[in-house]
């Protein structure tokens, strides 16, 4: 991701509404983002679609790479036979 450039990437509501059509083009070629203000404070940020996968796939695998950590201090481990037998069992084998 990108840096913010505060005259091109944050843009009052007002002028997102203006121009919307122009800034969804936008953010689909350049795949960037924009910050919306309403009353001068951040209200909202419009991202390409590519870019919300992209988050939500990087969010999904930090999860689980948290959730086998936390498992692990806890003692809940698997021996790679069982591993195995449960990978076959979750793949319908």
């Amino acid at each position: 991701m990108r840096d913010i450039t505060i005259s091109n990437d944050i843009i009052p509501v007002g002028q997102f509404k203006s121009g919307l059509a122009k800034y969804l083009k936008e953010i689909q070629e350049k795949k960037n983002f924009l910050i919306i203000t309403q009353n001068g404070k951040p209200a909202g940020v419009l991202i390409s679609p590519s870019e919300f996968d992209e988050l939500r796939q990087t969010k999904l695998f930090i999860d689980s790479i948290s959730g086998g950590l936390s498992d692990s201090e806890k003692g809940e481990k698997y021996t790679t036979s069982q591993l195995k037998k449960e990978l076959r069992k979750a793949r319908g084998k």
